[in-house]
């Protein structure tokens, strides 16, 4: 497929020049791309050699395997199950391990040294600090301890010459009731590193609005959240998420083309395309949709990434952004995905930077700070990558 026609996006001096010598788009030249991710898990992204060392060390006797190649490849053929309730049964044993102050400490210092390893300026990562209190620490303990990691981390990664600013956001469990309890938290610590908040688990059974009193307060209080919608179940999900719970954005929000009525044997590019009322809500109030292509295949959510949703929404210019969900999971970094995506869309450095610009106007920062980040870090970052 053709590279999607974006030119009244980019002012003219971040457009490809005419005669210019691109790099091509290598594994190794998009790993060099500043990259923005606003939908990665905390716990989805171990290192299979930290988890097998956490698991000894705790006296975790639950892994299927300490071999650590071996261990890498369980996950990613556990999760590429087509179900999401059995990919969330794999978090089991990640979280298993992380019940400790130094556990979260490392996961987390390693989770920012990680990212901008893989070429990632700016990071919003989520946890449930309800989640890792099972060995005796207090909400707010867990809470301190990954932001101390997200700092060493990023303290690492600057001295290697690969700067990070990484945020967390708080997660509340769609299936428990302690989403008020971790809306305070987010708005305790928003000064300190938590950008916003969030709810996720299997989505069928569990609507947003079981949490009305979380994002009610949330928004009493002017602090931003995002809500794990349209994934494994469809536009209620996505509705009730906006339209009564106030999502700043949508996790994942693949299910929204339900609402897009378009004859893809005719019109492969979706220009004819007709929106409901809902599609075309979201895209009109730029509603930043949460993806990670590599997730929706495993958990169902799309037969592959060649016929992920992605392609037509980036057609139809809803405000895709591009994450990993789950990096162990899922086998995946932000450089992998964005591959994938060249390979099956044909999407160029226009396109990449298309998406990344997208991400960091959706982050939950301060506006100044996006647009210094916009101007300053990722706007030159690929240039340098069309020169």
């Amino acid at each position: 497929m053709a590279s999607p026609d974006r030119s009244t996006d980019l002012p003219d001096a971040h457009r490809a020049r005419p005669g210019a010598a691109a790099q091509p788009l290598t594994d190794a030249a998009i790993r060099r791309a500043p990259k923005v991710l606003l939908h990665d898990h905390l716990d989805g992204g171990l290192r299979p050699a930290t988890l097998v060392e956490l698991a000894e060390v705790s006296g975790y006797a639950g892994l299927p395997t300490t071999d650590v190649p071996a261990l890498a490849r369980w996950f990613s053929e556990s999760a590429f199950s087509g179900s999401l309730e059995r990919y969330l049964e794999t978090f089991v044993h990640t979280v298993g391990v992380m019940q400790t102050r130094e556990s979260l400490v490392r996961v987390a210092s390693e989770c920012a040294q990680d990212l901008a390893d893989d070429g990632v300026v700016y990071a919003e990562v989520r946890f449930a600090p309800e989640l890792h209190v099972e060995q005796g620490l207090e909400l707010a303990e867990v809470v301190q301890a990954v932001l101390d990691g997200f700092a060493a981390g990023s303290a690492a990664a600057a001295e290697r010459g690969r700067p990070i600013l990484v945020r967390a956001l708080l997660t509340a469990m769609r299936h428990a009731a302690r989403s008020r309890e971790i809306a305070e938290l987010a708005v305790r610590f928003r000064e300190d590193g938590v950008a916003g908040f969030d709810i996720a688990g299997a989505e069928a059974g569990f609507p947003p609005t079981r949490h009305l009193d979380a994002f009610e307060y949330l928004r009493r209080e002017n602090a931003h959240f995002t809500i794990h919608a349209g994934e494994a179940f469809g536009l209620p999900s996505i509705w009730e998420a906006i339209q009564w719970c106030g999502a700043d954005r949508l996790g994942h929000g693949v299910r929204i083309v339900d609402d897009i009525r378009t004859d893809m044997s005719t019109d492969p590019g979706g220009r004819d395309a007709e929106l409901g009322r809902l599609a075309a809500y979201v895209r009109d109030r730029r509603i930043p949709l949460e993806m990670a292509p590599t997730s929706n295949v495993q958990t169902g959510a799309a037969a592959s990434i060649a016929e992920h949703p992605i392609g037509l929404l980036t057609r139809l210019r809803f405000r895709v952004t591009v994450n990993t969900d789950n990096r162990l999971m899922s086998g995946c970094t932000m450089t992998s995905e964005m591959l994938a995506l060249v390979e099956a869309f044909g999407y160029g450095w226009d396109d990449l930077e298309w998406f990344t610009v997208n991400a960091m106007k959706s982050a939950f920062l301060p506006f100044d700070q996006r647009l210094a980040v916009i101007r300053d870090v990722i706007k030159p970052g690929y240039d340098a990558l069309r020169a």
